[in-house]
């Protein structure tokens, strides 16, 4: 009966341990790092896989030290080759409530994401890339949506983020026929930002962020913000100019604003405090 316990303990142990390494996070200064993490099943979201990811999301957002976030993969062959097919087929859940698939690709991010791609995104993998706001990939990575393959339809974001983001016939061409993309065209349509060597993914994506953080971090989350409630919204030129404006209105109030023009004209790098602008005094 015992060696039953600690057997079973043992068990649950490493089952609480695997789940916990499914996706891995790290802070390098202002930058965090997710890494997706299940190898032997080529990343594929699993529920936990989407846990996982939602809870480090959330601990991304809640500290101000970290102002930008890196997605990369430990497999050295593939980014994420989409859901765990065997989960699905299963009927077990592997999205969250919050962020949907990955526990990302719907997560009301407020921070800018660079997926660091290194190999194939394919179905739910290119979803995740589509939910960043930035790629870098190397030339041995594919973009793709194959799901019409097995009778499904990428429906974790790629049926209208996937238009957005080519044109219109190439998005048409993935979607319908199921064929990746290599990395190399889907940079030279613009879907990719840095195109760099095998192996070389996270070092550039972290030249990228590292680029980003060089700047005031709440003019750039405002800047995020105001691009993607635009987009979101669809906004016309009147309403878009009325949220630019708004986005202006609350910097000016912020400690950052007055340190960037002073930082210029004394000749040296701005410090940023990343701090938000103090609460209006209530009149009494």
């Amino acid at each position: 009966m015992l060696l039953f316990l600690v057997l079973h303990l043992l068990k649950k142990r490493n089952q609480k341990k695997n789940m916990a390494d499914v996706v891995l996070y790290e802070k390098r200064g202002h930058v965090a790092i997710f890494t997706l993490n299940r190898p032997k099943a080529m990343n594929a979201v699993s529920g936990e896989v989407s846990q996982m990811m939602e809870m480090y999301l959330d601990q991304f957002h809640a500290d101000d030290s970290l102002w930008v976030g890196i997605i990369c993969s430990s497999h050295d062959r593939v980014f994420c080759a989409g859901a765990d097919l065997k989960a699905v087929n299963s009927g077990t859940p592997i999205a969250t409530a919050k962020g949907g698939f990955a526990g990302l690709v719907q997560y009301p991010l407020k921070k800018p994401m660079i997926a660091a791609v290194d190999g194939a995104a394919l179905a739910g993998g290119c979803e995740i890339c589509l939910a960043c706001d930035l790629i870098v990939a190397s030339t041995k990575s594919r973009f793709g949506v194959p799901e019409v393959k097995r009778s499904l339809i990428p429906a974790a974001g790629g049926l209208f983020r996937l238009p957005q983001k080519l044109p219109h016939r190439i998005a048409m061409e993935l979607i319908l026929t199921g064929d990746p993309i290599p990395a190399d065209k889907a940079y030279n349509y613009g879907f990719v930002n840095r195109l760099c060597g095998p192996g070389e993914s996270l070092t550039e994506a972290l030249k990228l962020a590292d680029a980003i953080v060089a700047n005031a971090p709440i003019a750039v989350r405002e800047a995020k913000a105001c691009v993607d409630q635009i987009r979101n919204e669809g906004m016309d030129d009147d309403a878009a100019f009325k949220r630019s404006n708004q986005g202006m209105r609350m910097l000016s109030k912020t400690p950052d604003f007055k340190e960037g023009p002073r930082a210029f004209i004394e000749k040296r790098d701005p410090v940023w405090t990343g701090k938000p602008a103090p609460p209006r005094k209530s009149k009494l």
